[in-house]
């Protein structure tokens, strides 16, 4: 054998390890590259996905729980549950997900080293381990899976104790009574919903003019509704200017202007989250040095296989930028073992589905009504909406819509859109139709469970039949 594996992975996340996986089933040898001393997994299973929808499981759990029994106890919720009984729940998740991919590495004869990863020549990657100590692996190819990082803040400090980050945050001690979350991306509005559910007051402060400006118009009109109901406030287009002790009212405050008005304000605080802009950990792995394109914002460029501009080396996940899902780097991870193999694969295609784990879940695939109507895009809109629905009322939840974006000549779908219980779980089935290019007919010609949120679909076809027979265009007896 030339090289000393078929394979390097620097970095255990989603993308690296499905890579391994994949590469192993091809009967390649396989070296995983780790910086963290301790633990494997990388942000998803350590400070990223799974802790996080953990901790939103726990809290919707009680959320629930409360909506069903709200006359048990006059306590507010942040009073009748700790804070450490929700990181212990959690503490048991990441442990258990630890230790299946511990066993799964084992299992499939993967190698691991553990240390900082860099490449010195498009075969060569040398690991420096905790005590300082280099070693140089060769392989055939190599796989650059590092991952992003928060942006630390300029005009405050982390102190891991009232200001904390998406990894401290095992250091609160109490669920707050009043939050500020300082970030406008998708995890900072997810961590906003849970302490929210919990009864926090929360503020959460963006710089961005606009939160979440990708979501189809309706949904975030019903994600309104939402926050107004729980005391959730976002402020966009601010800047903070720091975070301080005010001893004489014996609180934080959290300082911060408009960006455009330049109107200064202040809001009082018991806790601070900080969640930074992220960027890609491109820093010391060797990309200068082998003459690896990047783009403007550091993320590497790859093409349809994950391969760089160095034909031996591949990336995937958080490191080639959008979508930045773990869901997504899985499959990328996949593809590229599978380029390098001389394997086929599946080649992911704009159909991708978005997954937002606020309390309600927000989920989408394809176009918006705004964008079909920005291209001007014939098209027709079936809804269905959460407090319609049988099972809606079984869970006592109100809030909730499940919008289908329809081509009204063929009936096809273009684009569905949810907020609601289970919306990453049922918009799966928009997402198979638009695949296979389905038409809605489907949905009235078959028998769906009852009751399920999945009927939704059902409610939301019969929706936009009716829209479109109003313009002209007949049904007849299922056929398009």
């Amino acid at each position: 054998m030339k090289y000393e594996y078929d394979l390097i992975i620097i970095g255990s996340g989603p993308a690296g390890f499905s890579a391994a996986m994949q590469s192993t089933k091809f009967g390649k040898k396989v070296l995983l590259v780790e910086a963290d001393e301790k633990h494997l997994g990388g942000a998803w299973i350590n400070a990223g996905t799974v802790p996080s929808k953990a901790l939103r499981e726990a809290a919707s759990s009680i959320y629930k729980y409360n909506q069903l029994f709200s006359d048990q106890s006059d306590k507010k919720v942040y009073h009748r549950y700790k804070m450490s009984e929700l990181l212990r729940f959690k503490d048991r998740v990441v442990s258990y997900e630890t230790s299946e991919v511990k066993r799964n590495l084992i299992k499939n004869e993967v190698h691991t080293a553990r240390g900082m990863g860099k490449m010195s020549d498009p075969h060569t990657v040398e690991v420096t381990d905790h005590l300082g100590k280099v070693k140089n692996y060769t392989g055939e190819y190599i796989l650059v899976a590092t991952g992003s990082s928060a942006q630390k803040p300029t005009t405050f400090k982390v102190d891991n104790k009232i200001v904390v980050d998406n990894k401290s945050l095992v250091n609160m001690s109490h669920v707050p009574r009043r939050l500020v979350i300082i970030g406008g991306g998708v995890n900072a509005i997810e961590y906003a919903t849970i302490f929210a559910a919990l009864g926090t007051k929360v503020n959460l402060l963006s710089s961005r003019d606009e939160y979440l400006p990708f979501l189809d118009s309706e949904i975030k009109e019903e994600f309104n509704r939402l926050m107004d109901r729980h005391r959730l406030i976002i402020h966009t287009g601010v800047h903070v200017d720091g975070v301080a002790l005010n001893p004489l009212r014996n609180c934080t405050e959290v300082k911060y202007h408009n960006i455009e008005t330049k109107e200064n304000r202040v809001i009082e605080t018991e806790q601070v989250i900080h969640f930074g802009i992220r960027k890609p950990n491109t820093d010391n792995i060797g990309l200068e040095k082998l003459g690896i394109e990047t783009d403007d914002e550091g993320y590497v460029k790859v093409d349809g296989h994950y391969q760089t501009s160095v034909k031996s080396v591949y990336a995937a996940g958080d490191i080639i930028g959008f979508p930045g899902l773990a869901s997504a780097s899985f499959t990328q991870g996949r593809i590229a073992s599978c380029h390098m193999a001389d394997r086929e694969s599946i080649k992911l295609t704009g159909s991708h589905p978005f997954g937002i784990y606020t309390i309600p879940e927000i989920s989408s695939i394809g176009l918006t009504e705004d964008e079909a109507k920005a291209q001007g895009i014939d098209y027709a809109v079936g809804r269905a909406y959460y407090k319609e629905l049988t099972k809606s009322s079984v869970s006592n939840t109100d809030i909730g819509i499940l919008k289908l974006v329809i081509n009204p000549e063929n009936r096809q779908l273009l684009g569905v859109h949810i907020i609601g219980d289970s919306a990453c779980d049922i918009i799966h089935i928009g997402q198979t139709m638009i695949k296979n290019n389905v038409s809605i007919n489907y949905l009235i010609d078959n028998i769906l469970n009852y009751p399920t949120f999945s009927e939704a679909y059902r409610v939301a076809a019969f929706n936009g039949i009716n829209r479109i027979e109003k313009r002209g265009l007949k049904y007849q007896n299922g056929k398009s």
